[in-house]
């Protein structure tokens, strides 16, 4: 599974820089091997057959592991696979990951936030941050413009 992410992420690198997804022939050929690979996975983990005569025997039987993460990956398909559909899609979540952190930080060491405004606040510190150092911009300039009056504004493409 990792190196088909590996072919699709270099498929897409390669793709004419003014498209916005690959071509649908390459798109099915990468489903396809996506479908197949789940199904070995299946076929090497099967899932748990139901419990016969448990008392309480509702729901779903709880399954291992591998077969949870198969299931996800199979039900899931078309978000797994969204940075080869839609090239405005990042091929993992590393930046999304990073702001999280933040936050979890911030709250590991103060305790947590007291308010919702000041975790809105300490976003948008940590945004605009983020904004003017993905821009080559000075941040403590950017701090200081920001309280002068003259906020960074990043241009638009």
């Amino acid at each position: 599974m990792s190196t088909l992410g590996r072919h699709i992420k270099a498929a897409v690198e390669k793709t004419n820089p003014h498209a916005s997804s690959l071509p649908s022939s390459q798109l099915k050929t990468f489903e396809k091997r996506y479908d197949e690979i789940v199904k070995q996975g299946f076929d090497v983990n099967p899932r748990e057959p139901p419990k016969v005569g448990e008392p309480f025997n509702r729901g779903r039987t709880k399954q291992i592991p591998k077969v949870n993460f198969l299931r996800r990956k199979k039900d899931f398909k078309s978000q797994v696979l969204a940075f080869m559909y839609d090239f405005q899609v990042p091929f993992d979540n590393n930046q999304a990951s990073l702001y999280v952190c933040q936050v979890k930080v911030k709250q590991k060491v103060s305790g947590c936030f007291r308010t919702l405004a000041g975790a809105e606040q300490f976003g948008r510190a940590r945004a605009y941050i983020s904004t003017a150092r993905k821009n080559a911009v000075n941040i403590f300039k950017a701090i200081k413009d920001a309280f002068g009056g003259n906020p960074f504004i990043p241009p638009h493409n």
